[in-house]
């Protein structure tokens, strides 16, 4: 699938706006990017279920911060992340590696950020 089809997928199932500061998504205005919720140089794998649309400012500044930690940073900056969405996301990833195995590396992070963001 092309970065293109990606997009709309991602979109279509999360709203077109950013995850963190829920800025609108306007392909001629705020320009939308795929970002890996469990970034990659942590292991995050490359599937959809790791993916969530975020703008490219938001992306960017996240960096390699976790998701609990730069939803803190967004709160601070008087942003209103979307926290259900992000724990929604971590949700699916969970499933994803529980039906189909695999993705060691990532599940102590991905647990530690759902305990940390439902408590």
């Amino acid at each position: 699938m092309n970065r293109r089809a990606r997009m709309a997928v991602i979109l279509e199932r999360d709203g077109a706006e950013c995850i963190w500061c829920r800025r609108p998504i306007d392909v001629r205005l705020v320009e939308a990017t795929t970002e890996h919720l469990v970034p990659r140089i942590k292991g995050g794998p490359s599937i959809l279920e790791n993916e969530i649309a975020a703008c490219r400012r938001c992306n960017g500044q996240r960096g390699h911060v976790t998701p609990a930690e730069w939803i803190d940073e967004c709160e601070r900056r008087g942003w209103s992340p979307n926290r259900v969405a992000v724990v929604a996301a971590l949700e699916r990833l969970r499933l994803a590696y529980t039906d189909r195995g695999g993705m060691r590396r990532i599940r102590p992070y991905v647990e530690s950020q759902l305990r940390r963001l439902t408590k």
